[in-house]
This record gives C-alpha cells, structure tokens and sequence, in this order.
C-alpha cells in the first residue's frame, strides 16, 4: 500500500513576493514553487493537481497562494475533496477536513477578506507584469484640451454637470478632481 504524501505549494504573493515566508516546516515530502505569480500558466499547479493521489496532503501558507479567486477556490476544494486530499491552509489555520460552527457572518467576513487577498494580488502582479512589457497602468489621463474645454463650460455656469460630461466625457467626480488640483 502506498504511503501517504505530504506535498507543499508555494508561489509569489504579493506579500511575499520571493516566497520565502512561506512553508518553512521541513517535514514535508515534496515543495513545489511556481516562477511567478500571475493567475494564467499555473503550470506547477496543474502537474501537482495530476500527481495528488488519494489520502495525500497539501499544505499552502495561505488562500490567496492556493488560488486567484473564490470561483477557483470552490473548484479547488471540491476537486479535493473528489480525490480525498486534505488541504491545509496555514495562516487561515484551516482544512478542507474541517467542520466549522460559524454563523453566516463570520463565513461572510472570511469569505470577503479572501475576495480582498484575490482580487489585491491579481491587481499588483499585473500591474508589474504591464509595467514590465512597457505598457502604461491605470486609467488614460484625459487630454488637457478636453479638461480646458470642461474647466470653460464650468466655469461659464451655463452647463449642467451632465452637459460638461456629455461633451468632453470627463465625469462629475473627475471633473472635481481636477478643479481641486487647478486651485
């Protein structure tokens, strides 16, 4: 009979970027480490996913390690339990084996600071991985004749909001922003 494994996975998170905070406890069979920290091309993942057999044990420092949002986590849990892996989630101090008594809060709460963790990391790495390739981040500024064209209409008192946002498509609360950094 086979023996059991006991596997680790870790990746760059945004918190620990060269994932050296994670999985320190040496008592594990296996460590493997994806390159990088982008949600596509988890390629590591997936070999990890065909090698983990019945009985077999993963530990992760953390959710947002494990999986990019809440719709990969559930499809990640319920895979587990399929294969009947036990999965540990260290900093939360969790498993998938667990039966917790939680009322709809508390589950509410953890839920969304994981949505927070997810959609944080999937924002950062991109960004880095845009400014690596020389694409600009964030939103376009707007031309400077489009907000000199709104700063007259708002200025004239004779355009609504609406009007000024209608013609130069810059927004109430851009147009704001803007009129307290011209100040």
């Amino acid at each position: 009979m086979k023996r059991s494994m006991r596997y680790g996975y870790k990746r760059p998170i945004v918190t620990d970027e060269r994932g050296t905070n994670q999985l320190t406890d040496e008592s594990l069979d296996t460590v493997v480490t994806e390159a990088h920290g982008l949600p596509k091309k988890r390629v590591v993942l997936e070999q990890l996913l065909d090698e983990l057999q019945v009985g077999d044990e993963l530990y992760v420092q953390s959710i947002d390690v494990l999986a990019d949002s809440m719709t990969q986590a559930v499809d990640l849990f319920r895979l587990f339990a399929r294969d009947e892996v036990t999965v540990y989630l260290l900093d939360e101090q969790w498993t998938n084996r667990d039966s917790y008594c939680f009322n709809l809060l508390e589950w509410t709460e953890r839920f969304t600071d994981w949505q927070v963790l997810f959609l944080r990391h999937a924002s950062t790495f991109a960004a880095k991985e845009a400014k690596r390739k020389g694409r600009p981040v964030g939103r376009p500024r707007k031309s400077d004749d489009m907000i000199h064209k709104a700063f007259a209409m708002y200025d004239s008192k004779q355009y609504t909001l609406h009007e000024i946002k209608e013609e130069t498509g810059i927004s109430k609360s851009t147009l704001y922003r803007y009129l307290d950094t011209r100040r």
